[in-house]
């Protein structure tokens, strides 16, 4: 009997990773089409690339956002979690290149999921990043994105500044992925 508990135990402990708080609930309808993960530190090709979604919601400090901010500037938006272990690692490096590229028409966008919004700003203070984060419980916004796999934690969409998506990436990127994805985008027209 004991042994049959344990196994019953394991198998839920399984079923709870497997519908954890990385991944977002699509139980309204929504399907997710995930394009391929952009290769590090490469860009799609401008004639491959796709629009991406408009959205809006309430930044963590409680002001009104909307992608239509973003216009005319290249865009990173990066999904993230403070329970999340990669986007500790990766946080610090996004807020540097920020911090380098900030004056060259680029903008950074967080976007907290499946948190709770005191833990959500005590990690952004934690952390010192000065970009906006919206406050993003549901996963709204990353539900916006069904088409990019927004739904792994962390993942990062980089926009050109026509909005569309020009990298995908699923998982940390490195400040010098991030920051060659960037420069080649600066270098467009």
């Amino acid at each position: 009997m004991r042994k049959l508990l344990v196994g019953l135990a394991a198998a839920l402990v399984l079923t709870g990773c497997s519908t954890g708080a990385d991944q977002v609930d699509v139980n309204n309808g929504g399907q997710f089409r995930f394009v391929a993960a952009t290769p590090a530190g490469e860009v799609i090709p401008e004639g491959e690339r796709t629009s991406a979604p408009s959205f809006d919601g309430t930044l963590l400090d409680g002001q009104a956002w909307s992608s239509t901010d973003l216009s005319g500037d290249v865009a990173v938006i990066n999904f993230w979690g403070s329970w999340c272990a990669p986007c500790r690692v990766e946080s610090p490096e996004f807020q540097d290149v920020y911090t380098d590229v900030a004056e060259d028409g680029v903008q950074f966008l967080g976007v907290n999921v499946k948190d709770q919004q005191q833990l959500a700003q005590a990690f952004v203070e934690n952390k010192g990043l000065t970009y906006p984060s919206l406050f993003d419980p549901a996963s709204e916004v990353a539900l916006a994105f069904r088409d990019f796999p927004a739904a792994a934690i962390p993942s990062t969409i980089v926009l050109d500044r026509s909005g569309d998506v020009a990298a995908v990436y699923t998982g940390s990127v490195t400040r010098t992925d991030l920051q060659a994805v960037l420069d080649q985008l600066l270098e467009e027209d």
